[in-house]
């Protein structure tokens, strides 16, 4: 488990351009093929994935312990369904970047920096897809984006900056009652990704 240290506002945070510029230093992991930005494990993580032309970004709402080589099984369940739905890759992003296993640990008020870095980190996640390709967004974030009062308004400006790249918004499984995608785990291996009502979604959360 990750369990914070404390409120991410009293740790040191790297905007996204800075973790970017210094990931690829070390030699812990296969750089050809794992993106994972920090590069080491710290209280947040921006980007875990693999590399390929053609992604299928999956959003969780708050990334754990998961890092290049010991995925947790979230990861795996998302690394099967991206393989099983023709994508050569995927990318695992979260609608707040701090590491929390338990959501309830997750920052009681909105660390304004770390979000900022975060939506940098995703809009060069879209930026970064091979040509020929429109972003294939995966939303994935479950009920748990009812834990925090801030976390609509995140997803919000995620849409709208999806709307840019022209990204393709996707779920997979049953949504709940109030209309939340379904979280990766305990989906079938074989799960189909289809179209999801972004749009239409939003005018249910607030935020």
């Amino acid at each position: 488990m990750h369990i914070p240290i404390g409120a991410s506002q009293t740790v040191e945070i790297l905007d996204f351009e800075t973790a970017l510029a210094l990931s690829g230093q070390g030699d812990s992991y296969d750089r050809d093929r794992w993106l994972y930005v920090p590069d080491f494990y710290t209280e947040y993580r921006y980007i875990l994935g693999t590399r390929g032309e053609n992604p299928l970004i999956c959003i969780g709402i708050n990334p754990s312990t998961a890092e290049p080589d010991n995925l947790d099984n979230t990861l795996k369940s998302v690394e099967r369904i991206a393989a099983g739905n023709g994508y050569d890759s995927f990318i695992m992003f979260n609608v707040y970047a701090q590491r929390a296993t338990r959501p309830d640990d997750m920052d009681r008020v909105l660390n304004r920096d770390l979000h900022r870095a975060n939506m940098e980190a995703f809009r060069y996640i879209l930026s970064h897809v091979g040509k020929g390709h429109r972003p294939a967004v995966w939303a994935a974030w479950g009920t748990i984006i009812e834990k925090r009062p801030y976390l609509p308004g995140c997803v919000r400006e995620m849409v709208e900056i999806g709307e840019e790249y022209s990204a393709r918004w996707l779920c997979a499984g049953r949504c709940s009652n109030k209309g939340h995608p379904h979280h990766p785990l305990y989906l079938r291996k074989d799960e189909a990704v289809r179209d999801f009502a972004v749009a239409a979604y939003l005018e249910t959360i607030g935020g």
